[in-house]
């Protein structure tokens, strides 16, 4: 990440002078007790990472799940997180607040154990065809379910995932949505059934992200599952 150059009034400080500290971090307790304070009154519990998953989400058991690189946040930050989780706040206010707590550097204060370093993958014969069966399969499931409504995405398949079955990569400055991955093994072992309903899956992420709702497994995403009637099984969310 680029640092911001100095203010010019700080080369007229003296040598001997002591640079400004860094900010403390707030303990769990402090986090929530603050996140309260801001309205957020659904939260029993805060859950700390520091992975490339969703940066903030909600259980509907009341577990929030945050970037460790948030208990360095400023009040403004915090408050943002509060809002933008809190029920009943209005969408184009959800979009601002998103917007703030996104550009939070939080991994300027807590980076990630290692660096994800993604090559792209060789194609392989008969890639181009897969990919086209699998841009008219996310039209066509879009007409059905979304009412055309989500944007087109690119579809990559990858070699890379063993555990997961699909993917739905967010940019992480704003949180758009910007790609669906789906196991090359999952296809091949599976079938187009199943990757149908794994495409399906990850349709309902892109959903919530351009909907400017909390990018998660909740109660929320398990409604649209049911309604389009899909499996709510956990596949991870990267971010």
């Amino acid at each position: 990440m680029p640092v911001p150059l100095p203010n010019p009034a700080q080369f007229e400080l003296p040598l001997s002078a002591e640079r400004e500290a860094p900010p403390a971090p707030r303990s769990v307790p402090e986090l929530l007790a603050s996140l309260r304070l801001f309205g957020l009154t659904r939260v029993e519990r805060i859950s700390l990472h520091r992975n490339r998953t969703v940066m903030v989400s909600l259980t509907p058991r009341g577990v929030l799940r945050l970037h460790e690189g948030y208990s360095f946040a400023p009040d403004k930050v915090l408050e943002a997180i509060a809002r933008f989780l809190r029920r009943g706040t209005r969408r184009a206010d959800r979009i601002r607040f998103k917007q703030t707590l996104l550009a939070f550097p939080v991994e300027q204060y807590a980076p990630t154990a290692r660096a994800l370093v993604r090559r792209a993958e060789q194609a392989r014969p008969g890639d181009e065809t897969i990919l086209a069966r699998l841009a008219d399969l996310h039209a066509a499931l879009n007409r059905q379910y979304f009412e055309g409504r989500l944007a087109a995405i690119l579809i990559r398949l990858s070699s890379r995932m063993r555990s997961r079955l699909g993917e739905l990569r967010m940019e992480r400055g704003t949180g758009a949505a910007i790609e669906i991955a789906l196991s090359r093994r999952h296809l091949r072992r599976d079938g187009w059934l199943a990757v149908r309903d794994t495409l399906l899956h990850e349709m309902i992420h892109q959903w919530q992200a351009e909907s400017s709702l909390p990018v998660d497994h909740g109660r929320r995403f398990r409604d649209k599952a049911k309604a389009v009637g899909v499996e709510p099984r956990a596949v991870r969310v990267d971010g």
